[in-house]
């Protein structure tokens, strides 16, 4: 949920200390217009925007739908001065969500042409202070959140490998996390995935693998163990991926390569 705290954060630093530009009498209406096609996404948090500044939704599509250039995806009425000062802020947040989820819906599309059961994911490569947004833009264009953050699932990566060794890092997590807690154990080799998955991991991380080696290390995994594939994974090499027998794809290129949808605001019926 987008608390008034970080929308008052964002006006404030579009806004500055004193605000001339956006005085303007009267009232106003405006919408929101999309100059390409993609998913939207982050309309909720521009509907938070205008609230925030007493202007009025009238109305608005969903996140996750699939948008046309021309396309007008949010109506506002109000306090012209209002809905100045808010358009910049909703065009920003809206454009970089529905960004993200429009790349994420080309690596989902990507993805089911070949198998309909592997999941694309996000990673934690977001843009501080704006994880929320990026990973409810993630779930509108089709993708997994992933970890929203280092207490939803342990992560053994190299660098515990290297200090503690595969299996005594496994062991170390374990007992000290919940029995719901899932663990995650990064490898660079096939012959280590079968080695992640008798200490005990829940999840396999194979990573940086080329196609053929994400198949080799599937191949050697046991039943119930799931496999994650990443580590500069592109769209256009999903589809690569996607017939390893990995059940999840993880790509941090979702959230921090993804160009925003452009987008307009214009004030007027």
């Amino acid at each position: 949920m987008l608390h008034d705290s970080q929308v008052e954060a964002w006006l404030r630093e579009d806004l500055g200390h004193h605000d001339v530009t956006n005085e303007v009498p009267g009232e106003t209406a405006g919408r929101l217009v999309a100059k390409e096609g993609g998913v939207a996404a982050g309309l909720d948090a521009a509907e938070r925007v205008f609230d925030y500044l007493d202007v009025d939704v009238t109305e608005r599509v969903e996140d996750g739908t699939r948008i046309d250039a021309g396309e007008v995806v949010l109506r506002v009425a109000g306090p012209a001065k209002a809905v100045l000062r808010g358009e910049r802020v909703a065009v920003n947040v809206a454009g970089h969500a529905s960004g993200v989820a429009s790349r994420t819906r080309r690596a989902v599309d990507a993805a089911r042409a070949v198998d309909d059961d592997v999941r694309i994911a996000a990673t934690r490569k977001t843009t501080p202070g704006l994880r929320e947004l990026e990973k409810r833009a993630v779930v509108a264009g089709g993708g997994d959140t992933h970890r929203l953050d280092l207490s939803h699932m342990v992560m053994v990566k190299d660098n515990h490998i290297e200090e503690l060794g595969l299996e005594s890092a496994v062991e170390h997590f374990r007992e000290r996390v919940s029995f719901a807690t899932k663990i995650e154990v990064e490898v660079e080799s096939p012959a280590d995935a079968p080695r992640a998955a008798d200490a005990g991991a829940d999840v396999v991380l194979l990573d940086n693998m080329s196609p053929e080696r994400t198949t080799e290390a599937v191949d050697l995994l046991p039943d119930g163990v799931l496999a994650e594939a990443s580590g500069g994974i592109t769209v256009g090499t999903v589809p690569d991926y996607a017939t390893t027998g990995v059940d999840v794809v993880s790509m941090g290129s979702l959230t921090h390569s993804a160009a925003s949808l452009d987008y307009s605001f214009r004030t007027g019926e």
